[in-house]
């Protein structure tokens, strides 16, 4: 099928471009990007927009893990470092590296979360809504987003080539083949687990 590794590549790469276009949009936003997490996230949804966001208000349920290096996968696009901007270094490795889950009172307090509500559900939503609803009646909007492109205009192009660097070793990693050996050998290990429950 492909002629060489580059081919097989470039094949990846063309299969993950989107991601390109979606961060660029997270990251060019103008307005105030706001993240509301009502329950855990696992993989790239844990990935991709936490450390992206302006504002993160989540749920106590709201856990995040990122089992990257369990599949034979690398971080998502540019999660390592907008995460390690978010949380420092060695939090970042710990949590991307080892794929451990990070409980909303772990993430609150290392700083990725602004808020955390013990509610679920609507009560949830309508504590998101009443938050923000009073953060626009007693802050300029303007003034606001001003803030967001001072903050962001140092660090844009940075995150840019997190993530075309991100999607350049995911692809890596495909033509490597490591993420197929890794589901095969989950797959062997859930099946084994599976007949063990069965002659139970």
């Amino acid at each position: 099928m492909f002629k060489n590794d580059g081919e097989k590549k470039l094949s990846f790469m063309t299969r993950f471009g989107y991601a390109t276009e979606l961060l660029r949009s997270m990251i060019d936003h103008r307005k105030v990007l706001i993240l509301a997490l009502n329950g855990p996230a696992v993989g790239g949804g844990a990935a991709w927009f936490p450390g992206i966001a302006d504002i993160v208000l989540a749920s106590s349920t709201a856990w995040l893990q990122c089992p990257f290096s369990a599949l034979g996968l690398v971080p998502e696009n540019g999660s390592a470092l907008s995460f390690a901007q978010s949380i420092g270094i060695h939090r970042a490795n710990d949590f991307l590296m080892f794929g451990r889950k990070l409980s909303a009172q772990e993430l609150v307090d290392a700083g990725l979360y602004n808020y955390v509500w013990d509610a679920t559900g609507d009560e949830f939503q309508g504590k998101v809504v009443e938050f923000l609803e009073e953060q626009l009646k007693g802050n300029d909007g303007k003034s606001m987003m001003e803030m967001k492109r001072l903050q962001n205009a140092p660090i844009r192009d940075a995150r840019m080539i997190a993530v075309v660097n991100a999607i350049d070793a995911l692809a890596e990693r495909f033509v490597e083949g490591a993420p197929a050996e890794r589901f095969r050998i989950k797959r062997e290990e859930m099946e084994q687990k599976s007949k063990a429950r069965s002659k139970i």
